[in-house]
């Protein structure tokens, strides 16, 4: 039967989900009420109890199917996300293995579960607009030894008493971040060629959009590395001892277990870097370890659960960053990187800044005790210079913006004044600094 034939057997209740470009969804799911499902049964030849096992989605039902006394077959589209958790592509060659016909097919995936060991290939989210099913692996074995490596780390989690999905999250979440930040690492060199491998050998002039399809093949095997250290009692122990132990203290730059943390992940620089994003999530996980311990015995709190991933902290997933990288292009004066438009000094300097910033507002957060007039002067006085140094970081990265080829007036909408005041400022910025 065609499918168009086919779908003629339900009662539709809602259109099939598209793309923003029109283009129908590839991680479309349907959901049926009793009748359709006996109905399907009947169409397959297959018992229901077999069709409940294979498919997720079987028994959900959904506010928009008739009731089971209408008796009408009836059918609702939805996104496979919302309905039994991450869609992705299968593998056409062992779809053609088992059934004769090399179409595309999905399957609910974990992100753990994405390389197709057989044909080495990682199989990508299949809710982005974008053209690729997999990505080849063939030439990154590492990629496909830490997948095999996971199931052990996830039997390790579940011997803790932890849910290997939420540790892996964690540790997802951290490698992510700093995959963000590597562009500023000038020693790593292990993402640089993997991500040229899974681009086909060099990812070119689209070094920002394969950046975005091929992070989580890419970051594979450090994800699996962090979350086997995170079980690790051993490194939780560094973590205390960091901490100041018995006798708390601000976590050091240069302590035990950022230091040795890197060198699980194949990194030996890597330790002082990652000990500086204090908004990070792997600071709050090293947080969360130090007050569990400390409170043993008590009643533990949210803010004690060290598998605990909050929102700012979960990556952006590849259908959003897409989304955005397709405005940011159609956006004027967006065609440029920012490291090729921006110049490296001036790039320092606004990080600089922004960290300086940042240090600043932690300090503050440890002088909420004493006379009130001297806590008051302390506060007032850091948070206005913490007000300074955040408003010379938007002024350079405006200034850079702006040289870089973006519309003043579009910078201006973006930190909120009027375009010719925006012009002012900048003028006298560049006079204040001889420029």
């Amino acid at each position: 039967m065609e499918a168009k034939a086919l779908r003629s057997c339900w009662l539709w209740c809602n259109h099939q989900p598209k793309q923003e470009r029109g283009v129908c969804r590839a991680d479309a799911e349907v959901l049926l009420n009793a009748a359709g499902r006996q109905l399907l049964a009947g169409l397959c030849g297959v018992d229901e109890g077999v069709l409940a096992r294979a498919l997720p989605s079987w028994g959900q039902e959904d506010a928009k199917l008739p009731s089971e006394g209408d008796g009408v077959p009836a059918a609702v589209w939805r996104i496979g996300g919302t309905v039994a958790g991450p869609v992705a592509f299968g593998c056409r060659l062992c779809t053609a293995r088992r059934t004769g016909a090399a179409m595309r097919v999905m399957r609910y995936a974990p992100q753990w579960d994405r390389v197709c060991v057989r044909h080495g290939r990682w199989l990508l989210d299949a809710d982005a607009d974008q053209p690729h099913e997999h990505l080849d692996m063939r030439r990154l074995p590492e990629v496909v030894v830490a997948q095999r490596r996971w199931v052990g780390v996830a039997r390790r989690a579940g011997r803790a008493g932890a849910e290997p999905e939420r540790v892996f999250a964690l540790a997802y979440a951290v490698v992510a971040r700093w995959w963000a930040q590597a562009y500023a690492w000038e020693r790593e060199t292990i993402w640089p060629r993997r991500l040229h491998q899974v681009a086909g050998g060099d990812a070119g002039g689209e070094l920002e959009w394969w950046r975005i399809v091929g992070r989580d093949a890419a970051v594979f095997p450090e994800v699996v590395a962090v979350a086997d250290a995170l079980l690790d009692p051993a490194m939780a122990e560094l973590v205390w001892v960091d901490g100041g132990a018995g006798r708390p203290r601000a976590l050091p730059v240069d302590g035990m277990f950022c230091r040795r943390l890197g060198e699980r992940v194949g990194r030996p620089w890597l330790g002082p870097l990652v000990a500086a994003d204090h908004g990070g999530p792997l600071i709050a996980w090293m947080g969360g370890v130090i007050r569990r311990r400390r409170t043993a015995g008590g009643t533990p709190g949210w803010g004690d659960d060290p598998w605990w991933v909050r929102r700012e902290h979960q990556p952006v997933a590849m259908a959003g960053q897409l989304r955005v990288l397709g405005k940011e292009k159609r956006a004027p004066g967006s065609g440029r990187m920012w490291r090729a438009a921006v110049p490296a000094e001036q790039r320092m300097l606004i990080t600089r800044t922004i960290e300086s910033a940042e240090e600043q507002l932690l300090q503050l957060r440890g002088v909420q005790s004493g006379p009130t007039s001297e806590v008051t002067r302390r506060l007032l006085r850091g948070l206005g210079h913490s007000a300074g140094l955040i408003e010379a970081a938007w002024k350079r990265t405006a200034v850079a913006a702006v040289n870089g080829g973006v519309p003043l007036e579009e910078v201006a909408g973006w930190v909120g004044m009027p375009a010719e005041t925006l012009r002012r400022m900048l003028a006298a910025g560049k006079q204040e600094n001889g420029g």
